[in-house]
């Protein structure tokens, strides 16, 4: 009888592991997860994480709305629609700002935002560098109809611009970095010039927060240490992240600086919804772009998306 229930206990299936699932696409605050991979902070904190790589973004943030993830990495504009639609997520840490690795860039005869008026300008419609135009033709008294857009990815968005067939486009790094490099243009305005509109999250599934809390927790620990060791050995970190986007080291350290990487006291204020540049104080702004160019359905509610429970327990 001891042998049979011993054969038994063994074919008992196992509980449940509280691996996180996570997804991650290619921006360095997201790939910096990786350092916190690789260089033991998950498992220092007691978080069983499983990266999960996407290298098509738009398809983890369907893979998060659907149930197939736990968190994902996303921007707040992309949380939107789907806070928009009643989809339980919440906002449990914010990982960077970008702080010029977005950029709309323009040949050396075009002087200013004003002077795009009528020109072309290639970008990824209603994207991010869509948001990043649209904000700067704001602040110069104009809007996206005071210019020609052209509707290509970034990467032919540069491409188009460097071979003169586009007055000016709007991307991100890597190819703000190439277009400089050329000395075929400049930048005229960057996320920079717009703090606190362009934040990068780790967003949960709201099941998730319940089930795995604990693993969460540790996440957001981990995500501090690793704040400090991208600070302290930036060569050793850009070796990291630069491995897993296909890069040399040399070429991802030109993604640092362009990326507001956020500790502890830059993610309590942007949590607590008080300030201008939180993410309720933001969510307005970026809203009101989406619903204008119908890319949301109805108002989503910002305070409903953000649980700054998990931030707190982590820095008792």
């Amino acid at each position: 009888m001891a042998a049979v229930a011993a054969a038994m206990a063994l074919a008992a299936p196992l509980p449940a592991a509280a691996e996180v699932k996570v997804g991650v696409s290619d921006w360095p605050g997201w790939v910096a997860w990786y350092v916190a991979e690789q260089k033991g902070f998950f498992k220092k904190h007691g978080a069983d994480v499983k990266l999960v790589w996407f290298a098509n973004y738009t398809d983890s943030i369907a893979a998060l709305s659907s149930g197939q993830l736990d968190a994902n990495s996303q921007t707040w504009s992309d949380t939107m629609g789907p806070l928009a639609k009643g989809l339980p997520l919440k906002t449990i840490l914010v990982n960077d700002n970008s702080a010029g690795n977005d950029a709309v860039m323009a040949s050396p005869k075009i002087k200013s935002i004003k002077d795009l008026k009528g020109k072309s300008v290639a970008l990824e419609e209603f994207s991010v560098s869509h948001f990043v135009l649209a904000t700067a033709l704001a602040k110069n008294g104009m809007k996206p109809a005071d210019v020609k857009i052209v509707n290509l990815s970034a990467g032919d968005a540069a491409a188009a611009f460097m071979a003169g067939r586009v007055d000016a486009a709007v991307v991100w790094n890597p190819w703000i970095h190439t277009i400089e490099q050329s000395g075929k243009g400049k930048s005229l305005f960057t996320s920079k010039d717009m703090p606190g509109l362009i934040p990068d999250l780790l967003v949960a599934q709201d099941k998730a927060i319940k089930a795995k809390r604990k693993e969460l927790v540790g996440m957001i620990k981990a995500w501090f240490d690793t704040v400090k060791f991208i600070a302290d050995k930036p060569d050793e970190a850009a070796q990291i992240m630069s491995k897993i986007v296909s890069l040399k080291p040399d070429e991802y350290k030109v993604f640092l600086p362009g990326t507001k990487f956020f500790d502890a006291a830059a993610n309590k204020a942007a949590m607590d919804g008080k300030g201008p540049q939180s993410l309720v104080g933001v969510a307005p702004t970026i809203s009101s772009f989406l619903l204008e160019h119908k890319l949301i359905d109805g108002k989503p509610d910002a305070a409903k998306g953000v649980d700054a429970s998990l931030l707190a327990e982590a820095l008792k």
